[in-house]
């Protein structure tokens, strides 16, 4: 009888112990699973915030050169011809200073894309070429520069609007 009890008591012992390395295993492994999912849910909230930190940056200085267009476009209509040059110059001035926020907003966006954001930015930096040549033409006295001008804010616009649709598309399967 004595025997048999060893024996029972020898593999009651070595089944817990079994059981207790295989439970503390299971715990290391769930663990480092929940810690891993963790991470990876942090890491795409990161990027969520960042791309969408960088669109509203490229939204608000696009709205801006938007803004500044449409002025422009006022103050050539409704200034008078002896202040005419010196506001459109001043105006220059301005967009030229609110495009170089546009091109490192336009920057930041290539960097957090994805590539279709980067591509939408990229179409809207370009579109502020015609406007700006136009208005140097305008300032150096073209007669068809003011139409010019006038024409190109569309396109910019609709450059500007689909790099919104993009941007909300990105966001969403972020």
């Amino acid at each position: 009888m004595a025997d048999n009890t060893f024996w029972i008591a020898a593999l009651t012992g070595g089944t817990a112990v079994l059981a207790s390395w295989v439970t503390s295993r299971g715990n290391t492994r769930a663990a480092r699973i929940q810690a891993d999912a963790a991470t990876a849910t942090q890491r795409i909230e990161r990027l969520h915030d960042a791309r969408r930190a960088a669109y509203l940056d490229l939204i608000h200085n696009g709205q801006h050169m938007a803004d500044l267009y449409w002025k422009t476009s006022e103050a050539h209509r409704f200034t008078s011809p002896e202040s005419r040059t010196a506001t459109l110059k001043e105006f220059r001035d301005r967009i030229r200073d609110t495009y170089g926020d546009l091109r490192r907003a336009v920057r930041v966006v290539e960097l957090e894309g994805p590539d279709e954001a980067a591509t939408a930015a990229y179409a809207v930096k370009q579109a502020t070429t015609a406007p700006y040549q136009a208005l140097n033409s305008v300032l150096a006295g073209d007669a068809d520069a003011e139409d010019r001008f006038d024409a190109a804010y569309h396109p910019y616009w609709v450059a500007l609007s689909h790099f919104i649709d993009v941007a909300k598309s990105a966001l969403r399967d972020t």
